[in-house]
């Protein structure tokens, strides 16, 4: 397999994300103490910063992979709201599709203090789109869905992703065969029945398909019930230090991880699922977009907060 020629069509292709478009707010500092007031640690600031989460940062990761990203979702009528439609700009990504509502914007705070989190609170509405909203939504994705190359449905369960907006994409796509990959969540498997792909975590995969998966038997059992039950083309959980295990109809792939150093697993899953459409659409077999992948995700787990791989970071790791 070719991977640098893989990775060098990135460039040519064109993918739309739909999902909760999340504001990622990071505080650095320090602990040297405990708080006299209560047992918990100080933390003495040392600086800020903003990044993108959720739907918001499979876009980012699609453009530093090299591709080009559109994303639709829903933002709130705030100054988070603001910082985050300007931080997608600054990065490329085309912002067309995203809907303002009387919500406030998603925002995660994290609170990193020695490389270590500390604490984490969500700011947050998590009630699903629905009305003229919702309707505006379907409309617009009817309106562009074939200018593209491919989708990615990033459900972070904050909203924006229901069964009647998947169902509606399904409905669309799978004349064309387009391809249509969904960053799950747990609840809504029901909602992903006739997507091209799902990138499940063990726990997702457990959930999802009602088997607990304790060793590399109930794996295989699971992986290969959610195949069935959501008639998808393939199923690939990712394992965490283990790895990934890739289902296909006849086949089951296990791919051990390549990541040297793990500081941070935050945004993984995006790298994953951004990095798999990517290859996939540039000719990539399922099997070896999963090995790209996994050396795309090794890449962002060794950096702490959200981080996105390169092209050539890529092309470095398979060196």
């Amino acid at each position: 397999m070719d991977y640098k020629k893989i990775i060098s069509r990135f460039k040519d292709k064109n993918i739309l994300v739909i999902g909760d478009i999340i504001l990622d707010h990071y505080i650095w500092g320090r602990v040297s103490r405990i708080s006299p007031e209560a047992p918990v640690p100080v933390v003495e600031v040392t600086r800020e910063s903003f990044l993108l989460g959720g739907a918001a940062n499979v876009a980012n990761n699609i453009v530093s992979l090299g591709g080009r990203a559109s994303v639709i979702g829903i933002n709130g009528q705030d100054i988070a709201g603001e910082g985050l439609m300007n931080i997608l700009r600054d990065k490329g990504v085309n912002c067309e599709g995203i809907f303002t509502e009387n919500r406030p914007t998603t925002v995660k705070t994290r609170v990193i203090a020695h490389n270590q989190q500390v604490v984490r609170f969500d700011r947050e509405d998590k009630k699903y789109v629905d009305g003229k909203i919702l309707n505006g939504i379907l409309a617009y994705i009817n309106s562009v869905l074939f200018n593209y190359d491919a989708v990615i449905v990033s459900d972070y369960q904050k909203g924006m992703i229901s069964e009647e907006l998947i169902r509606d994409i399904v409905k669309k796509a799978k004349p064309k065969e387009m391809f249509i990959a969904v960053d799950p969540k747990v609840g809504h498997f029901d909602f992903y029945k006739g997507v091209s792909l799902i990138t499940p975590n063990v726990m997702e995969a457990s959930s999802g398909s009602n088997i607990e998966i304790r060793d590399d038997k109930t794996l295989l059992k699971a992986g290969r019930s959610l195949l069935k039950k959501l008639f998808c083309k393939a199923v690939l959980v990712t394992r965490g230090e283990q790895g990934m295990s890739l289902f296909e109809k006849n086949k089951v792939t296990h791919i051990p991880t390549v990541a040297r150093k793990v500081y941070d697993v935050t945004g993984a899953g995006d790298t994953v699922i951004s990095a798999f459409t990517l290859a996939c659409v540039s000719g990539a077999k399922m099997e070896e977009a999963a090995v790209i992948a996994n050396h795309a995700a090794g890449i962002v787990v060794a950096e702490v907060g959200t981080a996105v791989a390169t092209p050539e970071q890529l092309l470095g790791s398979f060196d």
